[in-house]
């Protein structure tokens, strides 16, 4: 007997909108978790992908906001550093982060931003049973994700962060406001040497493309860490799938996406769930788009 499909959603007049801003959309994976679990609780919303490049950014977020049913805003590459100066309120996670990934409109037409990637991210990690309270990590990559992930694993407990960036000012400033925050956590940057870490993360869009370097020397990486990943265009990446023929276990970059959309959801206002139902009602795709 074959499996009943889902009706889709009926968008009519009473449909809130929850716009998706980013650039490019083709890697885009919330549409295809939010609009399954609407639809399944009758929620009358749907999650739009909305391709804005940076010079628009600013004009197309404070239009969006402009109308009468917008619920929310979900922020992604390459706007979640440049959201903080549009918004008149931050959560603490987002001063440190240096990032938002979440706007949505104040009762009094303000706008107010968090940030929900690490807070995923961690959540994921801690599922799978890692230990982070006095673990060291690497994260390379200190752009808006690399920076919530930070800021999360600070929060969790981590003894010891180390960040790497290509632009060593990016990781350089990340640091400065780790030790602000958590003046009792061990930071440097600088280096990517995976050697003796507990834990280290690829925070860059590297993998996201066939034929990318990887992240890391892998040669240097130790079968006892565990390795998480960003990158959701696939489920396994080149560096995951090296990370395991080193023997680490890992975390798929969309892990971190269904880890924190329970949290999205309740600073939306919609009902929430867990990330197994998510993850049930789901319909990803990963083929390359034309």
């Amino acid at each position: 007997m074959n499996a009943r499909v889902p009706t889709p959603m009926l968008i009519n007049g009473h449909t809130e909108l929850i716009a998706h801003l980013g650039f490019p959309t083709h890697a885009f994976k919330a549409p295809m978790i939010y609009n399954p679990y609407f639809e399944s609780i009758g929620v009358n919303a749907v999650v739009v992908p909305m391709g804005c490049r940076p010079a628009d950014f600013e004009a197309v977020l404070r239009s969006v906001f402009a109308l009468s049913n917008i619920r929310g805003a979900l922020i992604t590459m390459p706007h979640k550093v440049s959201t903080l100066a549009l918004l008149d309120e931050v959560t603490p996670t987002v001063k440190v982060a240096g990032a938002c990934n979440a706007v949505k409109r104040l009762p009094d037409g303000r706008l107010a931003g968090d940030m929900f990637d690490g807070e995923g991210f961690v959540r994921g990690l801690l599922r799978k049973g890692l230990v982070l309270r006095g673990a060291r990590a690497l994260v390379v990559g200190a752009g808006g994700v690399g920076c919530a992930i930070a800021a999360s694993l600070a929060a969790a407990g981590v003894a010891g962060i180390t960040l790497f960036d290509l632009h060593a000012r990016a990781a350089q400033a990340l640091a400065a406001r780790l030790r602000t925050h958590y003046p009792a956590i061990a930071v440097s940057s600088g280096t990517r040497d995976p050697a003796g870490m507990d834990l280290v993360v690829n925070a860059t869009p590297l993998g996201m493309n066939p034929g990318d370097a990887l992240p890391l020397d892998m040669e240097r990486l130790d079968a006892r860490t565990f390795v998480g990943e960003v990158v959701m265009r696939t489920e396994m990446t080149a560096f995951l799938e090296a990370a395991q023929a080193r023997g680490c276990r890992v975390q798929v970059g969309s892990d971190m996406l269904f880890e924190q959309i329970p949290a999205y959801l309740e600073f939306f206002g919609f009902p929430t769930t867990t990330a197994q139902t998510l993850r049930a009602l789901a319909r990803l795709q990963y083929q390359e788009e034309a």
